[in-house]
């Protein structure tokens, strides 16, 4: 995937800054993508023309708000705020079946490689918390698996630990498996989507982020749209105003 146009800014003052992630970019070199050569890190600072310090990470397939400090003392003060579970984020996902209406997914998952991160290999499992609340629902007439028709829900999500791929493995654990997801998701039911919307991305987003400005120590409310191909899906199934921006 190529990503030619400018990243968009969805919030920038003298110490901080925040883009609008598009789905299919990394963040920063990691070992799970070797072959990738263009990272949200490197096109942002050459957009903008100074060194910028990542404050937490999305998934490659994850689109939305990503938050970078542009003082290395506030990104130690910012990246400290996610570590310590400061940092409301609020997620939507569509996912296949019909969850709950609400829940908590209380489950434990164990550390992933990433040499360039300086995480060596699989280790104890780390405590890790979702909440989720289901938005809106829809049953389409198509046979997958086993069954005659099938069932999808929109869900808002909302980690408060930081684990990697930690929604994606959460909605695998509970059998709702967020659509799109090659590594934790169902083939057969990415693959629907993929022919009836010809959507061929994670339908997973970062849409709010609430904190505390490190240096102010105002409340601080970033917001990022859908992107378009999600959107659309989202229009397609009916759902559109289901309680969210």
């Amino acid at each position: 995937m190529v990503f030619e146009a400018a990243l968009p800014i969805v919030y920038r003052d003298d110490w901080l800054i925040a883009i609008d992630k598009p789905a299919g970019l990394l963040v920063h070199r990691s070992a799970l993508d070797r072959h990738e050569t263009r990272f949200a890190l490197q096109m942002l600072r050459d957009q903008i023309g100074q060194p910028v310090y990542p404050a937490h990470r999305l998934d490659k397939g994850t689109s939305g708000v990503l938050l970078f400090a542009l003082d290395r003392d506030v990104g130690r003060a910012l990246s400290g705020q996610f570590e310590r579970g400061e940092v409301d984020k609020r997620y939507l996902a569509v996912v296949r079946g019909h969850p709950l209406e609400a829940g908590e997914i209380d489950h434990p998952l164990p550390r992933m490689a990433d040499e360039y991160a300086g995480i060596a290999g699989l280790g104890a499992a780390q405590p890790a918390v979702t909440r989720y609340r289901r938005l809106a629902t829809v049953e389409l007439p198509h046979a997958v698996d086993r069954y005659p028709t099938s069932r999808y829900a929109l869900l808002e999500l909302q980690p408060l630990t930081g684990r990697w791929h930690q929604l994606r493995r959460h909605l695998k654990h509970i059998s709702h498996p967020i659509i799109g997801d090659a590594t934790h998701g169902k083939g057969r039911h990415n693959r629907l989507f993929q022919d009836l919307f010809g959507c061929h991305r994670l339908l997973l987003a970062a849409t709010e982020m609430r904190l505390t400005h490190p240096v102010s120590g105002r409340d601080l409310q970033l917001h990022a749209v859908l992107a378009d191909d999600f959107a659309g899906v989202i229009e397609r199934l009916g759902w559109t105003g289901a309680g969210f921006r």
